[in-house]
């Protein structure tokens, strides 16, 4: 890509405090010219426009989520990336934490026997310089930004799909727009429940989640923020023992290598498009409860 002038632009801005070669504010020169892949981290709003114009163009897409407003719209860019052939792959950052991969290895394995119900806490407080386009209609709210990445959590550990969500969201001071915060109820299969609670409001709140089994739980703490920090441990059998978990630096990295193999033809995304398509279908299940006060089924 070339900047087309050296006038000021915010593209230009970003390009000369970051030390990056070239940048463009035109979509099209974005995706054009040598271009192979593209990150869409664009607002919330805009993921579908930008990502169908790279996978237009013939562009492998790692894609923020959620991917879109709407469920049709997702679906499209998942038929539309594979009837081009290009790798798409969703930005859910978290199934790289090591807390979550040492929960999934322990249930693959019955370490707690059948699973009963799953409680996930994701409540924060927004940091000042973040509340910005999350809290109105640009980024959809607290349940598009963290319930997504939960449900993607349930979805990555334990292998099991939601199939009924029954949610209720508030206001709690820092948006006027969508809830800030949201408490939700469903069901993993036909008889697993489980529970989030997604806030922007909570200060010093701990983020995790435990897994209830027949004969075991899995407790894991300080895991649902962006940094591999993290503790998991497994009650059962009359003990209360602490897993030990891989290092790793950065949760993003991980998954770029993996999209880089992937478009190289070795391997898939940490998480597939198809991943990304079924999170925000969950999450707009979510939503849409909150708004219709009912229960809604997947």
């Amino acid at each position: 890509m070339r900047s087309r002038n050296s006038a000021y632009s915010p593209a230009e801005d970003y390009r000369r405090t970051h030390d990056i070669e070239s940048a463009t504010g035109d979509l099209r020169d974005a995706v054009g010219g040598d271009v192979q892949a593209a990150y869409i981290s664009s607002t919330n709003d805009k993921h579908f426009d930008h990502a169908m114009a790279a996978i237009d163009a013939g562009l492998h897409v790692l894609c923020e989520k959620p991917l879109s407003f709407d469920v049709t719209q997702a679906q499209k860019m998942v038929d539309a990336a594979a009837a081009a052939g290009v790798v798409f792959a969703t930005n859910h950052h978290l199934r790289t934490h090591p807390v979550h991969r040492a929960a999934r290895k322990l249930l693959a394995e019955g370490a707690i026997g059948d699973l009963l119900s799953v409680r996930v806490s994701n409540a924060i407080l927004l940091r000042q310089a973040l509340r910005g386009w999350r809290l109105d209609g640009v980024g959809g709210g607290v349940v598009l930004d963290l319930a997504v990445h939960d449900i993607d959590t349930l979805r990555f550990v334990t292998g099991m799909e939601p199939t009924t969500v029954t949610a209720v969201g508030v206001r709690q001071g820092l948006s006027e727009g969508p809830a800030d915060a949201v408490m939700t109820s469903g069901v993993l299969g036909t008889s697993t429940l489980f529970s989030l609670h997604d806030a922007y409001t909570v200060p010093r709140a701990v983020t995790g989640f435990e897994i209830h089994g027949t004969f075991g739980t899995l407790v894991a703490g300080d895991c649902m923020r962006p940094d591999p920090t993290g503790t998991l441990r497994i009650v059962a059998d009359g003990q209360d023992t602490t897993v030990p978990l891989e290092t790793v630096d950065n949760l993003y990295a991980p998954g770029i290598r993996a999209f880089v193999d992937a478009v190289r033809g070795d391997g898939e995304p940490v998480a597939t498009g198809h991943d990304g398509l079924r999170s925000v279908t969950a999450a707009l299940a979510v939503l849409q409860s909150i708004d219709e006060g009912r229960a809604v089924r997947l």
